[in-house]
């Protein structure tokens, strides 16, 4: 379950801090509130494509961070995770994307550096995000 998402220099986002309780948790506001930044910003996080274009106008870096509470570890998810040498440490994991203003971007799953890749298989077992008008 995603706990917390911390978004940092991302569009219009200077800084924000969501956390998520147990159960159903919905994200509401008028056309234009921002909800598609938000989803935007967790499918970065998720190991999503990365571009300057995304972070806030002046910036020189974006940061998102999620905090996911894993209760039941999928066995490919432990497995990514020893490839990689990370402890799943109380059942929590976390996420983070930095994304700079020349387009570099780092991924680290666990506070260690891993390449784009491993965050993008990491994020494919902890969430799935379905948009509008898909079946």
């Amino acid at each position: 379950m995603l706990e917390l998402l911390r978004i940092q220099n991302y569009a219009l986002i200077d800084e924000l801090e969501i956390e998520f309780g147990p159960g159903l948790n919905a994200i509401t506001g008028e056309t234009g509130a921002g909800k598609s930044i938000i989803v935007g910003a967790l499918n970065l996080v998720l190991g999503g494509r990365a571009s300057s274009d995304a972070l806030r106008e002046g910036a020189k870096q974006a940061k998102i961070d999620a905090i996911f509470r894993i209760a039941k570890p999928s066995s490919r998810l432990c497995a990514t995770l020893a490839d990689q040498d990370i402890i799943l440490e109380n059942n929590e994991l976390l996420l983070s994307r930095v994304v700079t203003a020349e387009g570099r971007s780092r991924a680290y799953v666990g506070g260690s550096l891993v390449p784009i890749s491993v965050l993008a298989e990491v994020g494919d077992e902890l969430v799935d995000i379905h948009g509008q008008h898909e079946h």
